[in-house]
């Protein structure tokens, strides 16, 4: 019999991706398609599920085009934690004040619901010990209570299913309404055994979400990676050109599926500490357009500022910690292109390789190399200049969306050598932000002892070096550098029930499950350890980065006086 294939579907904020991955967990294919965004106004940022569904369809075609269709065995589905509006026949609802019914998607990095987050953090209520004690903007309710109090007619009364993103990409392939714990537990205040707080959503004012045993919000749900309905519908199967009946494993959250493409990797002989130590000893770090850092436990530990515990979102029966920087990828961006400078740079990466395509930050690491004096550090240039990175709000541990950036130490120059500072102090700030979290993490209770990135800031050999030189910690990169897209295969992997340790959907099967497939499929590339001489440098730079913080919080009271 030929082996199979499982075919993982990613979601991000600005493309969607697909792979064609064999039960070893080697990307045979992968596949790209853009998909839209608009910002109808400040702070909103929307898109259509529409839209998304069909690059869902290209991609898988595309990866799957010269595969024997009973070969994929199995399908799995993450994506970013945007919100998905359909009405009773399941078409589309505009969430802007246009109208537009295909812009039926609030982005995750939608922060227009920020005054109706800071009231439902003023009720205190129980549930936001589960989100670290502040409720975001980026989670759901505050985006449903902004939705209801601002487009009630045009919006609310015609809604008659919200879906988190990758739950709606689950029910589209297989017709199911069974919504994953993953994106119920960690956006939307779900805790299971218990279920669904009713107290909650009366205290903010969606008291009209409890109808029909909330079946509007989802009454039935699984773990990730469990299969769902009958696998892909007759409509599904043909969308995608795959066979109907295909298993489709309950979706992740992008990030988490990252989490679970790396966390169980096997890292004998790499002489890590975490080595014959839980994977509770691991931190994985996600890193794109904005940083997910995902830890777990046996038993759950309350981070303030951070997101969980959360039971079984990413791995069965383990409770989940997710910290993050909500602006990281697009922050280097925005300092980078923002430069006076900028332009020279493209200029000089074209003249300097003009034929691999090297990317601006290749070139602006190298430029950094040639900066540092004879056998100093790239890492010291940024003694200088200092950057507190909450262009876009902070998220964890501080949860405060009302913070700014801040640079400290600029001249009155432009040049090139000023750019490569600039980003260079915005790496080190992300990476001091990282310790932030991770001191958070550890007063709770979390034994936090190597790091695992993924995600396109990965690839940047400066972004993963300074993470391990700021931390102190030794850093995992994977063998196959789209572990968001294993992790997504994962559920496509799980959900065909392809492994033998598996009998049916208890935690403690899918658990073992899990690991079968991540120990199978996640694989250790390379690590990355600390400079152990620049540990002073970056205890210094550290206190620094606090001060920058408690300094703005002063000069916001100063300016609040009356």
């Amino acid at each position: 019999m030929a082996e199979g294939y499982y075919v993982g579907v990613d979601v991000g904020s600005n493309s969607v991706r697909a792979a064609l991955v064999t039960p070893g967990g080697l990307l045979e294919t992968t596949a790209e398609e853009p998909i839209s965004i608009w910002q109808p106004l400040s702070h909103h940022f929307v898109q259509s599920s529409t839209d998304i569904w069909d690059k869902c369809c290209t991609v898988v075609k595309r990866v799957t085009q010269n595969v024997e269709k009973s070969r994929v065995r199995g399908i799995g589905f993450d994506a970013t934690c945007s919100l998905v509006v359909l009405d009773q026949n399941f078409q589309p609802v505009s969430v802007s004040q246009d109208g537009d019914q295909r812009r039926n998607t609030v982005m995750w990095m939608d922060h227009r619901a920020e005054e109706q987050a800071a009231r439902i953090t003023s009720t205190g209520h129980r549930v936001l010990s589960r989100v670290g004690g502040v409720m975001s903007p980026e989670l759901q309710p505050p985006k449903l209570l902004w939705l209801k109090e601002n487009l009630r007619e045009s919006c609310w009364d015609k809604a008659a299913h919200f879906f988190d993103l990758p739950d709606f990409l689950s029910w589209k392939a297989t017709g199911s309404l069974t919504r994953s714990l993953c994106t119920l537990v960690c956006k939307w205040t779900y805790c299971p055994p218990e279920g669904w707080d009713a107290g909650f959503w009366s205290s903010i004012g969606l008291e009209d979400l409890l109808e029909n045993n909330f079946s509007k919000i989802g009454s039935a749900t699984c773990s990730p990676g469990s299969p769902l309905g009958g696998g892909l519908t007759q409509d599904a199967a043909a969308d995608l050109s795959l066979q109907p009946g295909t298993a489709v494993g309950a979706s992740l959250i992008d990030a988490h599926a990252g989490g679970l493409g790396m966390i169980g990797a096997d890292i004998k002989g790499f002489h890590l500490p975490c080595e014959d130590q839980p994977i509770t000893a691991r931190m994985v770090m996600i890193c794109g357009t904005s940083t997910c850092h995902m830890a777990i436990s046996e038993q759950p530990l309350f981070v303030p500022g951070v997101w969980g515990p959360c039971l079984s979102a990413m791995v069965p029966g383990l409770w989940l910690n997710e910290g993050g920087q909500s602006a990281t990828g697009r922050l280097i961006e925005h300092m980078v292109k923002g430069h006076g400078a900028y332009t020279q740079l493209q200029e000089q990466a074209r003249q300097r390789f003009p034929h691999t395509g090297e990317n601006i930050y290749n070139y602006l690491n190298n430029h950094l190399s040639f900066m540092a004096t004879s056998g100093s550090s790239v890492d010291l240039l940024g003694s200088s200049l200092h950057v507190w990175p909450d262009f876009h709000g902070n998220r964890s541990p501080v949860a405060d969306p009302s913070l700014k950036g801040m640079v400290i130490g600029l001249a009155l120059s432009q040049t090139l050598d000023d750019l490569a500072l600039l980003y260079l102090a915005t790496v080190q700030a992300l990476a001091l932000g990282t310790l932030h979290i991770l001191e958070a993490m550890k007063e709770a209770g979390h034994d936090i002892r190597t790091l695992f990135l993924c995600g396109g800031l990965s690839k940047n050999s400066l972004f993963v070096q300074i993470h391990a030189n700021a931390t102190g910690l030794p850093v995992v990169l994977p063998e196959q550098l789209e572990a968001v897209l294993i992790g997504a295969a994962v559920l496509g992997a799980c959900a065909s029930q392809d492994y033998s340790t598996v009998q049916e959907n208890h935690p403690e099967n899918l658990l073992a499950q899990y690991q079968e497939a991540m120990e199978r499929m996640a694989k250790v590339g390379r690590v990355v350890q600390p400079d152990s001489e620049l540990r002073g440098f970056y205890e210094r730079k550290y206190k620094v980065f606090l001060r920058l913080l408690a300094h703005q919080r002063e000069y916001q009271a100063l300016m609040n006086q009356r």
